[in-house]
């Protein structure tokens, strides 16, 4: 599955100024912070990882539905699709959210 180039550059612009890594991965683009996967874009869904203590929460929101993994949804992440961040500020306010989880997070080689 490929990724949308526009959502990856609207990902990328809202973490000018940030320390990230992108990696290409499982046919996403995936934003790293620490050595921790915390955003990525995969088709047009934006994924983000928002831990499995709000996992359940997160998926009370509009436009968010489960990241699946083969068969089974992978606890900690979800997939936010394009009407839920169709404002800069709303796909900022979900990048930010994939940030704040790994920050908790000990930092990786």
């Amino acid at each position: 599955m490929a990724y949308d180039q526009a959502t990856a550059e609207r990902v990328q612009k809202s973490l000018l100024g940030r320390d990230f890594a992108e990696r290409k991965m499982m046919g996403a683009l995936c934003f790293m912070a620490r050595g921790h996967m915390f955003a990525g874009v995969m088709g047009e869904a934006l994924m983000v990882r928002v831990g499995s203590d709000a996992y359940e929460a997160a998926l009370t929101k509009p436009h968010v539905r489960p990241m699946l993994m083969g068969t089974r949804p992978a606890t900690g992440f979800v997939l936010v699709d394009p009407a839920g961040f169709a404002s800069d500020a709303a796909l900022a306010g979900w990048v930010q959210r994939g940030l704040e989880f790994v920050a908790g997070l000990p930092a990786k080689g």
